[in-house]
């Protein structure tokens, strides 16, 4: 890791900051949605709305990139990211459930920026080495998941209002981060970057690399959500373990999601993506079985881990394989349009969890996954019989 550029190495670092206000609002957005919101229907509604948030954000921002850079971009968005810290401290001391939506929400959006960090540190090194770019980048996440569930707890009682206190901390963390990001340099633009606008958008989503790369970020991003978003809710609400228990199991979910960074390129050169991608499956079935069994600390605790080890399979082979299908003047229409797919996907799923989870039970949560499973490997077989090449760029 020593060896990594500067730049990879400060997007890691404003990575884990600017990332922290989302584990942050994994633990407590639904917890303080179940006595804040208006029904129970819609304590989960905060949440869903960061996801919603990002998955708004990705195209008007991809457009924004192409026409300032990224770190103008940035930088921008993480004042966003502040006021949306403050507006939801605010929120809470003046008891507005309203105001607090429309802060997760804004927190989703300038999420968006954090999200194309991993692009920016894929383009900063050479292609041989963008597999390892990305997977450093991500580890960024071990730390945001230990900062934003801590800002939580710590700032629980820091005012009078309940967890106001936290989003004050927050907002420090995003101030941190938005330091560290204002050092970003943007990458050299190609000079057909601008004079070229490349192939239609549609026919560059045609190509089965491309396919195969949204649908695998899709479906590790969707049930992802879909299961963590119910998870506080069904572990700390219905099944009665301590909300430290509940952050502990979220946070050793985040860090799984982002540990397995760490090995990530050596097992994709060892087996291809097309192996990764089978592993995340096999790993997200894994997890359902556990999450299945019975609603104790252990299952919850072991179901996800598991769901984050496949997260990191899926979405890092999916991020990898996408600028494979896609021209060096076409990377921000792509790029955004990927986000745009992946994140809408993933904002229907924490939308419905909470419908699920108190109409159906966490039975129900995990049943609902099954179709997507294996709706995704029916593409896999598809892709595969197409004769679409796989292979991982080795370092020389």
């Amino acid at each position: 890791m020593r060896h990594k550029p500067p730049t990879v190495w400060r997007l890691m670092i404003a990575y884990s900051l600017m990332m922290a206000g989302t584990s942050l609002m994994v633990l407590l957005a639904g917890i303080i949605g179940t006595g804040f919101a208006p029904s129970t229907d819609l304590a989960t509604l905060p949440i869903a709305l960061v996801v919603v948030g990002v998955a708004s954000s990705t195209l008007p921002t991809g457009k924004l990139l192409h026409r300032f850079g990224r770190r103008r971009v940035f930088i921008a968005y993480g004042f966003v990211a502040i006021a949306a810290a403050l507006l939801a401290m605010q929120s809470l001391v003046s008891d507005t459930f309203t105001g607090f939506c429309l802060a997760a929400f804004m927190m989703g959006w300038s999420g968006a920026a954090g999200h194309q960090y991993r692009f920016a540190a894929l383009e900063s090194v050479p292609p041989e080495k963008a597999a390892k770019a990305t997977s450093f980048l991500l580890l960024g996440g071990i730390l945001a998941a230990f900062v934003g569930p801590e800002l939580a707890v710590r700032g629980r009682a820091l005012f009078g209002t309940e967890y106001a206190g936290s989003f004050l901390l927050l907002a420090g963390s995003y101030l941190a981060g938005l330091l560290i990001i204002s050092q970003y340099r943007d990458t050299v633009i190609l000079e057909n970057e601008h004079s070229s606008s490349g192939r239609p958008l549609f026919q560059i989503l045609r190509s089965h690399v491309i396919i195969l790369a949204i649908c695998a970020a899709a479906l590790g991003y969707g049930i992802m959500s879909f299961i963590m978003t119910a998870t506080p809710i069904s572990m700390h609400a219905h099944a009665g373990h301590s909300l430290d228990a509940t952050k502990f199991v979220i946070q050793s979910h985040i860090a799984a999601m982002y540990l397995p960074s760490l090995v990530f390129a050596w097992l994709a050169a060892k087996i291809g993506f097309k192996g990764m991608l089978w592993t995340g499956v096999a790993v997200y079935v894994a997890c359902l079985g556990i999450a299945a069994l019975n609603t104790d600390f252990l299952n919850y605790w072991l179901a996800l881990i598991l769901l984050g080890i496949g997260w990191n399979f899926l979405f890092l082979s999916g991020t990898n394989l996408l600028p494979r299908g896609y021209r060096p003047e076409e990377r921000f229409r792509v790029q955004s349009a990927n986000d745009f797919l992946v994140f809408s996907i993933q904002a229907v799923a924490s939308l419905s969890s909470g419908w699920f989870l108190f109409h159906w039970q966490w039975e129900g949560v995990l049943l609902a996954c099954v179709p997507l499973l294996a709706g995704f490997c029916l593409v896999m077989w598809i892709v595969a019989r197409s004769g679409t090449v796989l292979e991982v760029n080795r370092q020389s």
